[in-house]
């Protein structure tokens, strides 16, 4: 199968949880035999800063306009098997239309659909959304599951919907010998985001500040200089995702905070999850509608809603968190791995095609 997807970026993981997915997703449908061709805007901000630049088995390719690159774009669409257009992929009004025009399966994955929902709410209209709605995908995929696939038939007219949630690549994601400078006792890998730092706040610092006598770790990118630290609170300013296992790795209990507009919705599990699950790293995680659908708490989960039920994770022995590691990294490399989400892609493109 000849697959053409036209996305946010590959070539850069700063700030963009697409390119973790999309590279492991894109490396899969390699490995099974399939044709990808990647087709990512070169933008400054992800030009600077560049973690990949040649692909495991697919095609990148990074043009610096639509014009300049429409003409070789409608070659690969009208001879492809299925075409994607993603969440805030810069030229996706464009991109549906010659994908459209050129009658291939078509597909919207919207990797974003909370963010997408509450734009649409405020503003009336995405701009990664054609003015026109989805209604005329052949099938529109959303990164949220759950009351999310509703909401997109309803308000932007998709007729045919489906999840495919995040997933880890096993070969990048596993258990690696442990470092010193990552190394804590309570961990957290996320970007930066406002409607995410209460949680931060409550689920994190605030043990931190209980805790000074043990070691608290955070990476990610775009954290501001006001950021409220504590000396024993150690920063990693970007990690790149080679990185993650040895950060995982040195974590004895890693932290998950979801975005306010995903954890409103639910059934929106991150790539942190897996990625620390299959690390063979244990998971505290907030609270969100259909969390145990992917993972079973207090047997493959934490579940803290307040800096007590924190601490109370920090304070498990370490039989206790060992064994629920191993049950969460044993459900992610059963259920949540890059190549069980292709064969997943897969079977819904056989389905509309």
């Amino acid at each position: 199968m000849r697959l053409v997807i036209f996305g946010l970026a590959v070539s850069s993981s700063w700030g963009n949880g697409h390119a973790t997915i999309w590279r492991g997703l894109c490396k899969a449908l390699a490995q099974k035999g399939h044709s990808v061709t990647f087709f990512e805007k070169d933008t400054p901000y992800y030009r600077t800063h560049r973690d990949l630049i040649a692909p495991e088995g697919y095609k990148l390719e990074i043009y610096p306009s639509w014009g300049e690159v429409e003409t070789q774009a409608a070659a690969a669409v009208c001879s492809a098997d299925c075409a994607i257009v993603t969440s805030y992929c810069p030229d996706a009004g464009v991109a549906s239309n010659l994908i459209l025009d050129c009658q291939t399966c078509s597909i919207f994955y919207d990797l974003d659909t909370p963010v997408t929902l509450n734009v649409l709410s405020r503003e009336g209209k995405v701009d990664y959304i054609p003015e026109f709605g989805l209604e005329p995908f052949d099938l529109v995929l959303s990164y949220t599951g759950g009351r999310a696939l509703e909401e997109l038939q309803k308000r932007l007219g998709a007729r045919r919907v489906a999840p495919l949630y995040g997933s880890v690549d096993p070969a990048i994601h596993k258990r690696v010998k442990s470092e010193s400078q990552f190394a804590s006792d309570f961990s957290y890998l996320g970007t930066y985001a406002a409607d995410r730092q209460s949680q931060i706040e409550e689920l994190f610092l605030k043990p931190a500040t209980r805790l000074p006598a043990q070691r608290f770790c955070i990476a990610g990118a775009l954290y501001p200089q006001d950021f409220p630290w504590s000396e024993n609170i150690y920063f990693v300013r970007h990690l790149p995702p080679p990185q993650h296992p040895a950060f995982y790795s040195s974590s004895r209990l890693t932290l998950n905070v979801t975005r306010a507009a995903m954890s409103e919705m639910g059934y929106c599990p991150s790539a942190r999850l897996f990625e620390a699950a299959a690390c063979g790293t244990p998971l505290v995680s907030d609270w969100w509608e259909g969390l145990d659908k992917f993972f079973e708490p207090g047997k493959e989960i934490l579940i803290a809603q307040s800096s007590e039920e924190a601490l109370e994770a920090i304070a498990l022995n370490d039989d206790e968190l060992t064994k629920l590691a191993r049950a969460s990294q044993e459900r992610t490399l059963a259920q949540h791995t890059a190549d069980s989400r292709a064969i997943e892609l897969l079977g819904l493109i056989g389905d509309v095609a």
